[in-house]
């Protein structure tokens, strides 16, 4: 038939992309009944709320202006939510035991935090570990630009990491960051080391990832002696991390694109950088942040 003969053609180059059977009769009919048009036609139901020329106006406006706008910037003036669904990456794929290990811990840490959420973020403190390099590129988020679908990409010159660099250690907690200490390239954070850094602190609910140098005898040592009440921290889980999903992404915006000569200059950056990383650490926030490791 002239029906299987269309559907038979493109599918035979197309394969699973060509249309099906059902879908070439149906139009088919509709063609036959005088149809001309492959949009949908007009009907009744809900009116256009966010997708109106008033918005669409006031979204391009704005974004001719700043090409840089992240969606929230967009969204929020009109009044339209943006939500989105994407996969999350992890680390490492955990096995059955490990994601057991993960819950009986989260467990365990949301009971301390439903027991006094006030006085757990008042002595929560949490500890990590990062580069800051003497210039840090942009991020590819940062270097993002609005643009017509007409319009040529924006080029952006391929850029490595400066060879010089700090280690910069950082303990900190809800309200401020409460110690900083600094490794210069060509030393490593031993068990030694870190256990020192800890005996300069006293009687904190204690935060720290699964790092060898913190799970040392050393460490642990210092751990006991300085009365630490220590956070179980799961195997694999930097997205329970406080340092790794907050605190250190929003340093390094504040780093991007700037140039640095010397490690004295890295220092004194990456403080200044540390405190306005929590600049805006409303008390919503706070509970946004150290609720993920209490929840998630």
């Amino acid at each position: 038939t002239p029906d299987r003969q269309t559907y038979e053609e493109p599918h035979a180059i197309e394969r699973d992309d060509a249309p099906a059977l059902l879908a070439v009769q149906n139009w088919a009919a509709e063609f036959r009944r005088g149809r001309e048009s492959l949009k949908d036609d007009p009907r009744s139901g809900r009116s256009a709320t966010a997708t109106t020329q008033e918005n669409i106006d006031r979204n391009h406006h704005m974004m001719m202006n700043d090409r840089q706008l992240t969606v929230n910037q967009i969204a929020n003036p009109v009044g339209i939510s943006c939500e989105q669904v994407s996969a999350q990456w992890v680390a490492q794929f955990l096995m059955p035991d490990q994601k057991h290990t993960r819950l009986v811990t989260l467990q365990v840490n949301l009971a301390l935090f439903e027991t006094n959420p006030a006085g757990f973020l008042e002595r929560f403190l949490t500890q990590d570990e990062c580069w800051v390099h003497h210039f840090e590129p942009d991020t590819k988020q940062q270097s993002m630009r609005w643009k017509h679908p007409s319009s040529p990409p924006p080029k952006k010159a391929k850029v490595v990491l400066s060879a010089g660099k700090v280690m910069v250690s950082i303990f900190w907690d809800a309200k401020c960051i409460m110690f900083i200490d600094y490794l210069q390239k060509g030393h490593t954070v031993s068990g030694e080391y870190y256990a020192n850094l800890l005996r300069q602190l006293r009687k904190v609910l204690f935060h720290q990832d699964n790092a060898p140098a913190h799970k040392s005898v050393l460490a642990m040592d210092a751990v006991c002696d300085c009365g630490f009440e220590l956070v179980d921290h799961p195997p694999y889980s930097p997205d329970l991390a406080p340092s790794d999903y907050f605190l250190h992404p929003n340093m390094k915006k504040h780093l991007a694109g700037k140039q640095y000569r010397t490690n004295d200059e890295v220092i004194s950056s990456s403080y200044t950088t540390g405190i306005q990383a929590l600049g805006d650490f409303s008390d919503k926030n706070k509970g946004n942040v150290f609720n993920k490791k209490a929840t998630a």
